[in-house]
């Protein structure tokens, strides 16, 4: 089994996912400033529990192969991502200490508690499922959506350093790293196992709270 099935397994929610109608309007430079501003304020806080999650897999993990192979992802979370979304909101006024005092929104809370809480109660590989398809689905759209589209201008794209930072060779690169030790860890899997199926349940889940956290920054402008 490779993670390539378990997005072909639930295609459809894979799609209005990776195609959703906040990313055009990033990508495009039309999205209003409340609803991106709203959406990374919610994305630091998922972030946070993210981190978490990514050192849950050093726990989880049953040799030091593996648990090196995550520490990289928490660096780059706590050191990268987090540290772009704080600079960023710099130019609104925001400090650190402003996002993390910023109250969760139901969706937030919902999606990464269902991270952990499948990566709490399952093993090493219940837990990447339920991380992957974040990582994977935004280097699908900060390479393949955003950056190689013939629509995309991201001369005066007031987004451009977000579009940059995922559509950027140190996250791709990251992330293929990533999903090369998942497929790893799917070899001796059916997919039509009793635990295949499960590990779709779970991608498929962690899929739709990615489009749920899409359209919560899109309803914040409403």
């Amino acid at each position: 089994m490779k993670y390539s099935e378990l997005i072909a397994a639930c295609q459809s929610d894979w799609q209005e996912y990776t195609e959703h109608s906040f990313v055009q309007q990033l990508a495009a430079g039309t999205l209003s400033q409340e609803s991106f501003l709203h959406y990374l304020k919610q994305d630091f806080l998922f972030l946070k529990q993210y981190a978490r999650a990514y050192a849950l897999a050093i726990y989880k993990a049953r040799n030091l192969e593996d648990m090196r192979r995550a520490l990289p992802s928490v660096s780059a979370l706590l050191e990268t991502e987090i540290n772009h979304h704080v600079t960023y909101c710099g130019q609104w006024g925001l400090t650190e200490s402003d996002l993390e005092n910023e109250p969760e929104d139901f969706g937030t809370v919902a999606y990464t508690r269902y991270v952990l809480d499948a990566g709490m109660t399952g093993d090493l590989v219940e837990l990447y499922a339920a991380l992957a398809p974040c990582s994977i689905g935004y280097a699908v759209i900060g390479k393949a959506f955003l950056l190689e589209s013939p629509d995309t201008q991201l001369e005066g794209n007031p987004y451009r350093s977000w579009i940059e930072l995922y559509g950027g060779d140190e996250f791709q690169s990251g992330v293929a790293e990533g999903a090369e030790h998942f497929n790893q860890l799917l070899e001796e899997v059916e997919i039509n196992s009793q635990r295949g199926q499960n590990l779709i349940h779970v991608f498929k889940t962690a899929t739709r709270m990615e489009v749920a956290f899409w359209q919560q920054g899109l309803d914040a402008n409403k």
